[in-house]
């Protein structure tokens, strides 16, 4: 006969239905607040256009916060949580009551969250997600700090495989020890990983360039184009004030350029810094844990047992340090989740050596690196650059029309296109064994995608009209919840190759057990 772990002291354990914090109608309030926040903006902004009626322009708003607290407190009256020996159960809703019951089995992740008012008023925000759902199974906004983490302690023991009990053992009671587990950290970086992750990450650049997606969306066309010409015009009356001739007048534009180039610097280490401060990678009852960020706390967590698949990669500034990026893919979350949802990166950036030993250790099974991989024929290279062999000529043709001999310099980008498409087909491999099977690809960015064969749920084969004419074919698997930047899959092998491979792929997929 097995027993549940017992309750922390902490939880509530009477078996009765709970209430979430006194405060977490607040929270929910910010929640909605901010995403009403524009609308709510503009009635009070626009509302007061004309002498009619000012106050009805001032209670529409009003009116409409009022109703958002109401909706916020009814929620939170309406929220109860009770924590059984084998599951969760929430009861939700205001008009349709719903009601759901979360196995402790089947949570396959745990998060954690605090941003700097949660911290304020000692209370944090649980998520609790199952395999391939897009939505969380339960989200308890919010509770008390202690009982988030309990929460997320008794989760990641009774989701266990049970355990006997002897049959004269005395019954589990909560005590100290159980309170201190110990936690193997397998990697933390240092304040200086996290800055050097902020220098050699492009953050700062992303950030400036949706910034002005959002101002060219938002800001009137005219009132746009006036502000650019007004700029233009005093930054050219300033250069010209100064007389600096040709060669101070190019100086000034390096400073510039330099300028802006050290400021988008300092911008992606400010935004590295706020996400991955303190970040840490550790290991307790085989279940993974990462902590990280600084005004905004994330602590999430998977079993080891739930990741699908395996991803390394590395830039080409990371390549000249020797430093990899190790993400995975669990069954949590979906597709359309957020990227700070689930656990996925397991080292945002680390030494090559640490990425493989970190690997080596989480699967011991596996030989990792692989000693040999399998390369692919080259012919067919150019196919990776089919898109520049095709637009390529018709926008020198474009430019030629409108700027002469000096639109035919597109044509420049050809030769690098056809480098590229050579260089990245002569380091695509696949390595395929008894435990799991690899590829790899990619040349300005390398990349190294593996699972093991117990987690592969489909094998799909694919010809497209190239593929008929080249005599080639590729090979598509399938596992659950893989949503990484490149597909699992063996591409442009050759036909009969590729059946092959399929077929002794579902041979042996036919006799193991799907371990999801």
């Amino acid at each position: 006969m097995s027993l549940p772990p017992p309750l922390p002291s902490s939880l509530p354990g009477d078996g009765q239905e709970h209430r979430l914090h006194p405060w977490s109608w607040l929270f929910v309030l910010l929640m909605q607040l901010r995403h009403y926040l524009l609308p709510l903006v503009a009635l009070l902004v626009f509302g007061q256009r004309g002498d009619r009626d000012p106050m009805w322009a001032q209670l529409i708003p009003l009116s409409a916060i009022a109703a958002l607290v109401l909706v916020s407190v009814l929620q939170y009256l309406s929220y109860r949580y009770r924590i059984g020996s084998d599951a969760i159960t929430v009861r939700s809703g205001l008009l349709s009551r719903n009601r759901r019951e979360i196995p402790f089995a089947r949570i396959h992740n745990v998060e954690v969250r605090q941003n700097p008012l949660h911290r304020l008023f000692g209370v944090a925000e649980l998520r609790l997600e199952s395999a391939g759902g897009v939505r969380p199974e339960a989200e308890m906004r919010v509770l008390r700090l202690d009982q988030a983490l309990a929460l997320e302690r008794l989760v990641r023991q009774r989701g266990q495989a049970p355990r006997p009990a002897a049959a004269d053992a005395p019954p589990a009671t909560a005590g100290p020890r159980d309170e201190e587990e110990v936690e193997q950290v397998l990697l933390r970086l240092s304040p200086w990983d996290v800055v050097r992750m902020g220098l050699l990450s492009n953050r700062g650049w992303a950030l400036a360039v949706a910034a002005f997606g959002v101002l060219f969306q938002t800001v009137p066309r005219p009132v746009m184009d006036d502000a650019i010409q007004r700029g233009g015009r005093q930054a050219f009356g300033f250069v010209s004030h100064l007389h600096p001739g040709m060669a101070g007048a190019m100086l000034l534009l390096a400073a510039t350029l330099l300028l802006g180039w050290l400021a988008l610097r300092v911008l992606s280490v400010v935004l590295t810094v706020l996400r991955y401060h303190g970040f840490t990678l550790s290991e307790r009852e085989r279940r993974l844990t990462v902590s990280t960020g600084l005004l905004s706390r994330t602590r999430s967590s998977v079993a080891r047992r739930r990741i699908q698949a395996w991803t390394l990669s590395e830039g080409t500034l990371q390549r000249w340090f020797g430093l990899r990026q190790l993400r995975i893919d669990s069954a949590a979350g979906g597709p359309s989740r957020d990227d700070d949802r689930a656990l996925r990166e397991l080292a945002p950036l680390a030494a090559a050596r640490t990425c493989d030993g970190l690997v080596r250790h989480l699967l011991p099974q596996l030989h990792w690196p692989p000693a040999q991989w399998q390369m692919l024929p080259q012919r067919g290279w150019w196919r990776l650059c089919l898109g520049s062999l095709l637009m390529v000529p018709l926008l020198a043709a474009g430019a030629y029309w409108r700027w002469g001999s000096w639109g035919l310099l597109v044509l420049a980008w050809l030769p690098v296109a056809l480098l590229v498409a050579h260089r990245q087909m002569a380091r695509m491999g696949w390595h395929l064994d008894g435990q799991f099977v690899a590829v790899r690809g990619g040349w300005w960015k390398r990349w190294w995608r593996w699972a093991e064969l117990d987690k592969v749920q489909g094998l799909r084969l694919q010809r497209s009209p190239l593929d008929k004419l080249l005599g080639t074919a590729s090979l598509q698997l399938d596992t659950a919840g893989a949503h990484g930047d490149v597909a699992l899959a063996l591409r442009y092998l050759p036909q009969a190759q590729a059946q092959q491979v399929m077929d002794q792929l579902a041979t042996a997929l036919a006799r193991r057990k799907l371990r999801w």
